[in-house]
């Protein structure tokens, strides 16, 4: 198997033969001798970052093309550049082998590009059918109006093409992030795209919801659409892909076919080391004392007669289907959702408070969508990383900045945050760094129980082998940790044992020995 390393600049000897020959890759019907869209030494620059250095590769039609990565490798930059929200610093592109101008998002929806983002662009306050048409609403019969029946009725048909059986009347603000992420696909389907990009497509789908997603993949490989596709989730990379570009720091370091590579040799190439993807942990044989008992817990949220106990010194699992209550459980604990009956009981002492009882009393909410809730993007990563230590750091109420940049730079020491300084806005970092930032703030603030809502969601496998690293590292200095995660094997990889939820309900306890995928599926999906 050749794994050479391509060099980034200039023209490989594989990027000479993609010009010129057709396109007999899986899943193509040989139907163009030059790619549909060709990036030619695409470079982007921002203050002290290189985002991209000299990427090139070919887009084919009727293939999907896997783009492999660790944050921060380039990838979201040049797909911004690609969709024309950013504009290259140098380079070219080349659309079916005439060279192309791509300076806004206008050129790139004249090319046919769309672009399903990993962070969502709809509005909560318009419904679902408005998002798909937004800009592009039907005109009703009186000027200045829209065609209501008209714009529900295309809605319903897109849906129904990606199978998402929904009222396209629902507005988004009432919807999951599986259901939001649902119409962000449905959205770019309605713009009849030939080049399709999709930003970790199925990272808040369900196994169904991606069952359905990768089906329509093929459908739409059939019709000659090019995808790129960009997923830390190297299983996918192995059912679906044709093709595997990789990016490290900015740069191409080499393609690939999926059959003439191992998820080891992907992680080297991504990572320049190796990962070992097991996650080993040493177990607890002994947990500690009762940290967190819940009984009998009911909220407003949907959950109902919830019993759990989570000890120092365990990572408790917390899985089941999307929809069945997970994150809603985390909310009622850390207070952050109305609890209508039953009691949280915290290191011996009952929660009757909000969330900021919470965390004064050592409780810790990672949340499943860190942008908007675990984080103040416009903020600096030394300002996040202390915000939840105030009262620690500063208990006589006076702040004073040298000792919380300090705290700060310890806490980007510590986690190994690759920041160029504790002055950096905290949304210019990638996920993986952003990740660390949210768990760091409750390190700062000596947290006892931290709950995970899918810690490693968009990020990649070496972040998510220092994120379960580092929750190790907590329980093992006598922490709690309950963790949700849709990946039903880092549950089995991770924890101690695990509890999972059904429609709201707690539907089994599984130890670690009983730990296994399909056990979780058991419980999950049928009533026992």
């Amino acid at each position: 198997m050749n794994l050479a390393v391509h060099e980034p600049h200039g023209e490989s000897d594989q990027g000479q033969e993609h010009r010129g020959r057709e396109n007999t890759g899986p899943g193509s019907q040989a139907v163009s001798a030059v790619p549909l869209l060709e990036l030619r030494d695409i470079s982007k620059e921002f203050p002290g970052v290189k985002a991209l250095d000299g990427v090139s590769f070919p887009v084919w039609p009727s293939e999907v093309h896997m783009l492999l990565g660790e944050n921060g490798a380039g990838k979201s930059s040049l797909m911004k550049v690609l969709c024309g929200a950013y504009r290259a610093d140098s380079g070219e592109f080349y659309y079916k082998g005439e060279k192309a101008v791509i300076a806004s998002t206008a050129d790139a929806q004249r090319l046919g590009i769309a672009v399903i983002f990993q962070e969502f662009s709809l509005v909560p306050h318009l419904d679902i059918a408005q998002n798909i048409f937004l800009g592009r609403e039907p005109a009703g019969r009186l000027p200045g109006t829209i065609d209501r029946r008209r714009i529900l009725r295309d809605a319903r048909k897109v849906l129904d093409s990606i199978g998402f059986d929904i009222d396209p009347s629902i507005k988004v603000d009432r919807l999951g992030v599986a259901q939001q992420q649902m119409v962000e696909i449905a959205k770019a389907i309605s713009q009849n795209a030939r080049i399709l990009v999709m930003d970790e497509p199925t990272a808040a789908l369900s196994d169904r919801e991606t069952e359905l997603l990768f089906a329509l993949i093929a459908r739409l490989k059939a019709d000659g659409v090019a995808i790129i596709y960009i997923s830390h989730r190297l299983a996918e990379v192995f059912a679906i892909g044709d093709r595997i570009t990789v990016l490290r720091d900015g740069r191409r370091i080499g393609e690939v076919r999926p059959a003439e590579a191992t998820p080891d040799q992907l992680v080297r190439m991504m990572v320049g080391r190796s990962i070992d993807l097991s996650y080993p942990r040493n177990f607890a044989a002994q947990p500690g004392k009762v940290l967190l008992e819940v009984r009998g817990l009911s909220a407003n949220s949907g959950i109902s007669d919830i019993d759990i106990v989570v000890r120092q010194g365990e990572i408790v699992g917390l899985c089941g289907l999307i929809g069945s209550g997970r994150s809603e459980l985390a909310r009622a604990i850390f207070g952050a959702d109305t609890i209508t009956a039953g009691d949280v009981i915290f290191d011996g002492q009952r929660m009757t408070d909000g969330p900021d009882l919470a965390a004064r009393r050592g409780i810790a909410l990672i949340p499943e969508n860190r942008k908007s809730e675990g984080l103040a993007l416009l903020r600096s990563a030394g300002d996040n990383l202390v915000v939840a230590a105030l009262r620690k750091l500063f208990p006589t109420g006076l702040f004073e900045p040298p000792r919380a940049f300090g705290a700060a730079n310890d806490l980007i020491q510590r986690l190994r945050i690759a920041t160029p300084s504790a002055r950096q806005p905290v949304g210019l970092l990638s996920g993986g760094n952003q990740q660390k930032i949210v768990i760091g703030k409750w390190l700062a603030a000596g947290a006892k129980l931290f709950i995970f809502d899918e810690p490693t969601r968009g990020i990649d496998v070496g972040a998510k082998s220092e994120i379960f690293a580092l929750i190790d590292r907590l329980v093992a200095d006598g922490a709690a940790a309950l963790m949700i995660s849709s990946e039903q094997a880092e549950i089995c990889h991770v924890c101690d044992r695990a509890y999972v939820m059904r429609e709201g309900r707690i539907a089994g306890e599984l130890s670690r020995h009983e730990l296994t995928e399909e056990n979780i599926v058991r419980l999950g999906m049928h009533h026992a």
